[in-house]
């Protein structure tokens, strides 16, 4: 699966043409991610990402003003593919558990799939201005939220009490980390597990813990 760029609107281009600046910008996401990876951000050349994905340099720049565009693209894309993960879900099922578990089921799919560009983007997301940063930083938030909603949902609908907010936000962001730690260690968990096996067992401890904390506020009120 083809990296999507999402919402990356601020990029500059001199393309009218909305779908074409997509999908010319997937394909500089995806010769980019295999230039930073076998190079380095720094190394890399915007002319070599031009090369790389067919284009011409003075083509690029109908796309992209600068390699840091490129690099905020990139960032872009792994969230838009992750968002879309859990809204093909959501958009589909009735709320409750069997919806969180295919939900981070198709999350942790995207992560296998974008393993490299995750590693990337944990390694040179320092590069970027303050302005692109901050923008990486709220995409990976909404994506923590929506992950939020869906606990919310299960709670509310198995009738859970005592867990706080403080309580669903470190489980959501839990969940997103999980993900990611698929990435940084399937090099190790490739040779001991499958995808499937690892995510059945985040699942259940994902949760257990949300039934545990439940179980254990009856018991603190009796």
């Amino acid at each position: 699966m083809k990296a999507a760029t999402g919402t990356h609107h601020d990029v500059p281009t001199q393309v009218k043409d909305p779908a074409l600046v997509e999908r010319r910008r997937r394909q500089i996401v995806d010769a980019s991610v295999a230039l930073f990876v076998k190079n380095g951000y720094h190394n890399t050349t915007t002319r070599q990402i031009a090369k790389a994905t067919g284009f011409s340099i003075g083509s690029l720049y109908e796309y992209v003003s600068t390699k840091e565009d490129v690099l905020y693209l990139v960032c872009d894309a792994i969230h838009a593919e992750m968002e879309k993960a859990v809204t093909r879900v959501v958009s589909d099922q009735v709320p409750g558990p069997d919806m969180l578990r295919d939900a981070v089921r198709g999350y942790f799919a995207v992560c296998d799939t974008m393993s490299d560009h995750i590693v990337l983007i944990y390694q040179v997301t320092q590069f970027l201005s303050d302005k692109w940063k901050k923008r990486v930083l709220d995409n990976e938030i909404r994506v923590t939220g929506r992950f939020r909603q869906l606990l919310e949902d299960v709670i509310a609908k198995e009738q859970f009490v005592g867990i706080d907010a403080r309580q669903i936000d470190l489980a959501a962001h839990n969940i997103a980390v999980l993900g990611h730690a698929w990435a940084f260690r399937r090099w190790f968990y490739l040779k001991h597990y499958s995808l499937a096996e690892y995510t059945e067992f985040q699942i259940r401890n994902i949760l257990g813990a949300i039934s545990e904390n439940f179980h254990n506020s009856i018991n603190k009120g009796k």
